[in-house]
């Protein structure tokens, strides 16, 4: 960090994406750093911001959805709305798991059965496995 600032090398290093990613995040509009000439220096408030949207990421949240959760906190009614719907999403997140979870497990039970019938007819008809 130099005179308050990151470097994108020292936050693609940091968060273990590529300069494309941050790039990425630039171009949709959720972090927003300065520019000196071609180079980009990322506030602290950039770098938090980076961590939030990559976590975002990895719970399954839409870059859509992580910017709604973003610019409801600049709005009012701020920090109390964002947690808010940041719960609603979670609860729709976990809900839309949950659903992925049970197709799954439905599939598999569908795939043994499907074996268990290929089995027992291999074995009418005199086949070994």
């Amino acid at each position: 960090m130099v005179d308050g600032y990151y470097s994108i090398t020292e936050l693609t290093r940091e968060f273990g994406v590529s300069t494309r990613t941050l790039r990425f995040y630039e171009d949709e509009g959720l972090i927003h750093p300065e520019r000196k000439g071609r180079t980009r220096l990322f506030r602290p408030a950039d770098r938090r911001l980076i961590g939030e949207i990559l976590r975002g990421r990895r719970i399954g949240f839409t870059i859509a959805e992580i910017r709604e959760i973003i610019q409801v906190y600049k709005e009012p009614p701020g920090e109390i709305g964002q947690l808010k719907l940041l719960m609603k999403r979670v609860d729709e997140k976990r809900d839309e798991l949950r659903q992925k979870r049970k197709d799954i497990e439905d599939t598999l039970s569908e795939l043994d059965n499907v074996e268990e019938a290929c089995l027992g007819r291999l074995a009418e008809i005199g086949v070994g496995t």
